[in-house]
């Protein structure tokens, strides 16, 4: 396993920074290298985003000096989403298969998480947050999502929402995942924008084509900067910051949230008209 750490910044901070700052600040590139594990442990709610692609071998789930634990679960929470192929994870013997862009959650405690390898090349991303108790495992599929529908085509912004892995689906303490699925057509995400004091979150940008990128928005709302993006890459979203972005096509991104709630609704609009 490789695994950096990323430290929670101040807003002022951020104001000062120049292009390749930002970038080592809030930018997670190379997730999926072949048969590695990769983790980033960020002091935002101590979220841990992650990639595994098992391309001919298997990839065990294991712990990293700065958990301080026995295993990787020990005292977390992790929610997995394939974003390649048909694969299979292994949870203590039993097998998930995991089709493209279905979930799975594993409550704390569990010792032995194994990602698979398989013929149509699987890419499994994750996030992981501390957990106070254990709740039950579960696979959750495209149709067991809550699923919303919202934008048009004539604010560029025609967008399905899939709610994954959210209370209203299942149980976790802290951690939430859902993806969200352009329209061709379409460029805007998460327009109008918000932030939300109370929870920090990830993007992950994926089935983005070849030679196109996602200008992504960051920064507070009266001192907004942006970051470049491209397929497979992520970006750390602080609870002070914006998090949107227009792409130069359509595209598919995963929103991974922790921190004091689990109310998916709660957050603070900002009007288009007050960005800066």
């Amino acid at each position: 396993m490789k695994h950096e750490i990323r430290y929670a910044i101040h807003p002022d901070a951020v104001k000062t920074f120049q292009t390749q700052q930002l970038r080592e600040a809030f930018l997670v590139e190379n997730l999926f290298p072949e048969n590695e594990l990769r983790v980033c442990y960020t002091h935002y709610d101590r979220l841990i985003i992650g990639g595994a692609n098992p391309a001919t071998a298997p990839i065990q789930l294991t712990t990293f000096n700065a958990l301080k634990a026995d295993f990787f679960l020990q005292r977390r929470e992790i929610g997995i989403i394939n974003v390649g192929g048909k694969g299979t994870v292994t949870v203590d013997d039993m097998d998930y298969p995991l089709a493209n862009k279905e979930a799975l959650y594993i409550g704390r405690g569990t010792r032995e998480v194994t990602f698979q390898p398989g013929a149509d090349k699987p890419l499994y991303y994750f996030n992981s947050a501390p957990a106070h108790t254990t709740y039950p495992r579960r696979k959750v599929t495209l149709e067991e999502a809550e699923t919303v529908t919202i934008g048009g085509p004539e604010t560029s912004n025609h967008r399905t929402i899939r709610k994954l892995l959210v209370n209203s689906v299942l149980e976790t303490c802290q951690l939430q995942m859902g993806l969200t699925e352009l329209k061709t057509g379409s460029v805007w995400n998460t327009m109008p924008p918000h932030v939300h004091d109370r929870r920090m979150e990830a993007y992950f940008y994926f089935d983005l084509p070849p030679n196109q990128v996602v200008c992504h928005f960051m920064g507070e709302p009266a001192e907004t900067r942006h970051l470049f993006v491209k397929n497979h890459q992520a970006v750390i979203s602080p609870p002070w910051s914006i998090h949107s972005g227009a792409g130069t096509s359509s595209y598919t991104f995963i929103w991974g949230m922790a921190g004091e709630n689990l109310d998916y609704g709660d957050m603070d609009a900002v009007a288009p008209g007050e960005l800066r």
